[in-house]
């Protein structure tokens, strides 16, 4: 049989509307998309903007780090046991802004000048572990660069810090007529190394001696591990006696976010001046990432909406 016969013997007259074994006419009632492509379409609509979406989360989240919270690595065991190695903190960078830097806050700091590094931390090797590095610095989630360092503050400017008396570091605010024994329950190892305006050891510094003076805009620093921090004590005979710069710090550090089983608000003991409120739960969590997504969402639902 021809190819025409075969196209001839299997055409059939279209049935007329509502005749038996034809099609049933279309009544409109299924679902359609705007656009008429059904709704699998708009199922796909979400991974159409998932790209949008990560890039302005991404964006926002840079912008938070820049001026509000950025997370800091613990690299060395300098703030041990406030601050375990590989924690993970939130630094408050806005607070200094509106106040002065207390005693006890615990505080990130740019070393450069100041300290020498407590940690090496190994250069990438090759492109992907440099792109790596940038992405992950560049958002906060990386290893810290070595001239940002985390400690405690002991002294602001004004005071004179020494130690010991009794086996404590004192400090005497400017004014005051004699110094105060710190009571620190949370110091770990403490190797009780006697410093004070002289220098450093039994010799120079015998209990009594005048504390180091804490000049204008500077901060004296030490870790909660005395006996392993490489601190304010270690640089005691710099120009500035081992003090930082108060326009170096970037922020404090309140609360440890990571592990979970580490979470905690790093409040400021009782027997430092100027003790603040500790921040709530719910503060505490929230991430930069978090916030970036919940800030972009806004934005997709307007740019949807704009191209309707």
């Amino acid at each position: 049989m021809s190819s025409d016969e075969r196209a001839t013997g299997t055409t059939q007259s279209p049935a007329a509307p509502g005749a038996a074994g034809g099609s049933p006419p279309e009544t409109g009632s299924g679902k359609r998309g705007r656009h008429g492509k059904g709704e699998p379409a708009k199922k796909g609509s979400f991974f159409k903007e998932l790209p949008f979406l990560v890039l302005i989360a991404l964006g926002l989240a840079l912008l938070i780090k820049a001026f509000l919270l950025q997370a800091f690595y613990i690299p060395s065991g300098s703030m041990e046991e406030t601050l375990a190695i590989r924690d993970r903190v939130f630094v408050n960078k806005l607070v200094y802004d509106f106040r002065d830097i207390h005693r006890g806050e615990i505080v990130v700091f740019n070393g450069l000048d100041s300290f020498t590094p407590e940690t090496q931390i190994a250069e990438p090797t090759n492109g992907v572990q440099r792109v790596l590095r940038a992405v992950t610095s560049a958002i906060g989630v990386g290893a810290p660069g070595e001239k940002d360092f985390i400690k405690r503050v002991i002294g602001v400017p004004g005071d004179r810090v020494a130690c010991c008396s009794n086996g404590k570091v004192t400090v005497q605010p400017e004014g005051a007529e004699r110094p105060v024994e710190l009571d620190e329950p949370y110091l770990f190892e403490d190797n009780q190394l006697p410093f004070c305006a002289a220098g450093t050891g039994e010799t120079s510094c015998p209990t009594g001696s005048e504390g180091v003076l804490v000049p204008p805009g500077r901060l004296w620093v030490m870790g909660d591990h005395r006996g392993a921090s490489s601190d304010s004590r270690s640089h005691i005979d710099d120009p500035n006696s081992g003090t930082v710069p108060q326009d170096k710090v970037i922020g404090r550090a309140f609360v440890i976010v990571w592990p979970v089983s580490n979470a905690d608000i790093l409040s400021v003991p009782e027997i430092f001046d100027g003790k603040l409120a500790a921040l709530p739960a719910a503060a505490a969590v929230t991430t930069p990432y978090a916030l970036g997504v919940v800030g972009a969402l806004p934005l997709v639902a307007l740019r949807r909406r704009l191209r309707r």
